[in-house]
């Protein structure tokens, strides 16, 4: 389940607002005006996406608005309840076997989890399940970096647009030494060039590259637990045993938050009683 990610338009807002209040401050609304050049904007923006035409497939071009998308959402994964799950259906899978699992897919969505059970379901041998697993997480690893080396070159060949158009703004600012009148506009294509293509990687293509990365670890993370947990099912540890074993993935801050919720759990169950 994926939820709305409010960091990535706030953190590009936040970068663009500073930049301009940092340029108003010190030259007002008129000087803010000659930050904004239409010819450097071109040679930024249509250089980038003429060297992503050459470096990608149409195809992998296509999936440019996928893939930003995807820095706008976060998976809502909670680890402690990823636990509880495998502890419900080992307890399941000792009192009515192996074969009851089948009857848990309806209430699973995510499609790993119920690729591992009706693995475990149709018998396979644990190590057989491993392998077809952790070839599934290199799989999606591979995918994700398809979709992140967009952004990744996006952010390459910005800063180095920025530069081109530098060295075509001092071209007409050298052609311009005879016309003083002349030399802001070519000076303002020179410099500003050179600003956008870096704000734009070190603002946008890079930091949302940077969170896909992070993405996709948090996803392998994940994955590795739903393995460890699916084969400890499989094998027929005792529910408890395998508890144990996956609680060590969490960080000292989930397991507070689990033992809180167990106490607030028992105490509503105390007060229910009684």
């Amino acid at each position: 389940m994926k939820k709305r990610d409010i960091l990535t338009p706030i953190g590009i807002t936040l970068g663009f607002v500073m930049i301009i209040l940092a340029i108003m401050s010190n030259s007002g609304t008129d000087g803010f005006l000659s930050f904004i050049d239409f010819a450097g904007i071109l040679i930024v923006i249509g250089g980038v996406t003429g060297s992503m035409f050459i470096t990608f497939k149409l195809e992998q071009i296509k999936l440019t608005g996928k893939i930003i998308n995807e820095t706008l959402y976060k998976n809502d994964i909670r680890l402690s309840e990823l636990i509880r799950l495998f502890v419900r259906l080992a307890e399941r899978a000792r009192r009515e076997g192996i074969l009851a699992l089948e009857n848990e897919l309806d209430d699973i969505d995510d499609p790993f989890i119920r690729k591992g059970i009706l693995l475990v379901v149709d018998g396979i041998e644990p190590e057989v399940i491993k392998d077809i697993m952790e070839a599934e997480i290199t799989a999606m690893e591979e995918r994700h970096y398809k979709g992140r080396v967009i952004l990744e070159k996006a952010g390459d060949y910005a800063p180095a647009w920025g530069m081109i158009g530098t060295l075509i703004g001092l071209v007409l600012m050298l052609n311009q030494l005879s016309n003083p009148e002349n030399l802001g506009p070519a000076m303002a294509v020179a410099l500003l060039t050179t600003l956008y293509g870096t704000v734009l990687a070190n603002l946008v293509f890079h930091p949302m590259a940077s969170k896909l990365e992070a993405k996709t670890e948090e996803e392998v993370f994940t994955r590795q637990i739903i393995i460890e947990g699916i084969i400890g099912v499989q094998s027929g540890q005792n529910p408890r045993i395998l508890e144990e074993k996956l609680s060590a993935f969490l960080s000292e801050e989930d397991m507070a938050k689990e033992k809180e919720n167990e106490v607030e759990e028992f105490s509503g169950e105390t007060f229910n009683e009684a």
